[in-house]
């Protein structure tokens, strides 16, 4: 496992190169240019959506949400700063799954004045499509992502409004960059995201389950995209203060919930990540041990790149929380699911990396030492 010599990300992440020592993230974000640079980024968004504005449709564009921090910021800019009327599209969870957080966010939107489509699939598909995919990956939140990802462009065709705004490019913020366009600001390999897999569902085998009850988590095609002129475009390319951390303060002062402070942290270090959605820690959890990172760690890596904290600080808060994980979150799943907790923990042992952990008795245990200076 190598380092990048910038922030903590490791090169086991899939689809991730390095080049000249540092992970995509830190290659090609910019954060320390001239204003002058942020500015013709500015008047390039302004350029890219002006020929959207007063559509026909009504709406200009729209934007996929679940209430957290981003898409709070995100549905304000689009609307108060570019001009545009947004149409918010919202993917939710089952009563078992949302938070009552992420649902008051939802109630901030519509009170903000917003439009607001919620999806709501079907919650037997969705228990037993979430099931097979823990089952086959130890990934619980693959179907949750096509849905998500999957409900936005499906919309954006039935109701013509071509123009889609995601906040940011999930691709080049993680280092995904089979996902990343050359346009770093532009969609269109959105669908080559490790999740999605360009739509492909053949992993998908229940026999209780027919053709018709998988199209919601069908992503749209290439033909279909370019049928009706299909145009996504990530907002966080051309902001330079977009951040996690940055997002959430702003959100905030527009009425966005976080979680109490009674809430344990397991590496939610701000409190404001997945606010919808408690299984996201768990999940992180499990990519801890496929992959030697968790959320402390990518929540740092933005701070480390904008100078807000060392790499060596960093590194001792990610030490102390990716890993961590509770017991009652991951019970509430299995019940979901029905499964047992046992078995639950037997899929997670059989995909831990074996030559990042070693599995004991009293637990799941690193060999790693998280590389602090870069000399």
């Amino acid at each position: 496992m190598k380092y990048c010599k910038i922030c903590l990300e490791n090169n086991l992440r899939p689809n991730v190169k390095f080049k000249e020592g540092k992970c995509p993230s830190c290659y090609y974000i910019k954060r320390n240019e001239s204003e002058h640079f942020w500015r013709k980024r500015l008047e390039l968004l302004k350029k890219i959506t002006f020929k959207y504005k007063n559509s026909k449709n009504n709406f200009d564009c729209i934007v996929g949400v679940s209430g957290g921090k981003d898409s709070t910021r995100q549905a304000l800019w689009v609307r108060d700063k570019l001009g545009l009327n947004p149409l918010l599209v919202c993917l939710s969870y089952p009563p078992q799954q949302v938070t009552s957080t992420g649902a008051d966010n939802i109630s901030n939107l519509v009170k903000l004045g917003f439009d607001v489509i919620i999806s709501s699939l079907a919650p037997q598909t969705w228990k037993i499509i979430m099931k097979e995919s823990f089952l086959k990956f130890a990934n619980w939140a693959k179907p949750t992502e096509l849905a998500l990802f999957s409900s936005v462009p499906q919309l954006a065709i039935k109701f013509k409004i071509p123009l889609i705004i995601w906040g940011e490019n999930v691709g080049l913020q993680v280092g995904d960059m089979a996902s990343t366009s050359k346009k770093q600001y532009d969609g269109k390999n959105l669908r080559k995201l490790n999740t999605l897999n360009s739509g492909d569902l053949s992993w998908i085998k229940s026999d209780q389950l027919k053709p018709v009850d998988l199209l919601p988590y069908k992503y749209p095609s290439e033909k279909d995209f370019k049928k009706n002129k299909i145009q996504i475009i990530y907002l966080g390319w051309f902001f330079k203060d977009w951040s996690m951390l940055n997002n959430a303060k702003a959100s905030i002062t527009e009425g966005l919930k976080i979680r109490n402070k009674k809430f344990k942290n397991y590496g939610d270090l701000f409190r404001t990540s997945s606010l919808d959605d408690d299984w996201v820690t768990f999940n992180q959890l499990i990519k801890y041990y496929k992959f030697g990172f968790g959320r402390a760690t990518e929540y740092l890596n933005e701070e480390i790149r904008t100078g807000k904290i060392s790499r060596d600080e960093a590194a001792s808060i990610v030490e102390k929380y990716d890993g961590k994980y509770s017991n009652k979150i991951i019970k509430d799943f299995c019940k979901f699911i029905d499964i047992k907790p046992l078995l639950f923990w037997k899929i997670v042992k059989k995909n831990v990396n074996k030559d990042l952990f070693f599995i004991t008795k009293k637990g799941i245990k690193p060999k790693f030492i998280i590389e602090k200076n870069f000399n």
